[in-house]
């Protein structure tokens, strides 16, 4: 059983069933980092991740983009993010969710952007209440991992329930339905068949 109050497991057992679920997830694309050259992605590995996710699922999709984009170079993007985390800023969002109470859970794409999550998505978090609900991270990255995103979650939704995050190298996106499947059913959301 799970108690939607509080956003806590109770007795170790959780709901099989997700309920209503958004895939929300930050992506850019051009000039990217993947398998150690500066190459140039049509679309976002994240945005790929997402939207596999979408279509296993026929979750509702929410794109998290900030009003003023990122540079198109590659290290000119890696200096606003420095400089975004650092500073903790939360950069504007160009389109807004009008709410996040129809959905029980929350399935979260991102890039590892120094250690954690972009500021944008920090933006995102901050402009709903996420009590009670359930957050699945996703995060791919060029062998950094999850970073400590999954902490930077708990501590900014610490009434909801954070599950343990999916993290997919950039370049094997293409590679991944099999762990995205696994990923989704072994939290008990319903796949497609």
């Amino acid at each position: 059983m799970y108690n939607h109050d509080v956003g806590n497991p109770i007795d170790g057992k959780r709901d099989t069933t997700m309920g209503k679920c958004l895939v929300a997830y930050f992506s850019r694309r051009g000039s990217n980092y993947v398998n150690g050259k500066i190459v140039d992605l049509k679309e976002g590995n994240t945005e790929y991740m997402a939207k596999m996710i979408q279509g296993l699922t026929d979750a509702d999709i929410f794109e998290i983009k900030p009003v003023k984009p990122y540079p198109d170079d590659y290290r000119q993007t890696a200096e606003v993010a420095t400089l975004e985390k650092l500073n903790n800023i939360r950069p504007q969002l160009a389109a807004v969710l009008k709410s996040a109470d129809a959905y029980d859970t929350l399935l979260l794409g991102y890039p590892n952007w120094c250690g954690t999550m972009p500021m944008a998505v920090f933006t995102f978090l901050d402009m709903h209440g996420w009590a009670g609900k359930i957050i699945m991270p996703f995060c791919t990255n060029e062998g950094s991992g999850m970073g400590h995103s999954e902490d930077d979650l708990k501590k900014m939704c610490p009434y909801a329930t954070i599950t343990p995050g999916l993290e997919v190298p950039g370049h094997l996106v293409h590679e991944s339905k099999p762990r995205v499947i696994e990923w989704l059913t072994a939290n008990g959301v319903q796949v497609k068949q």
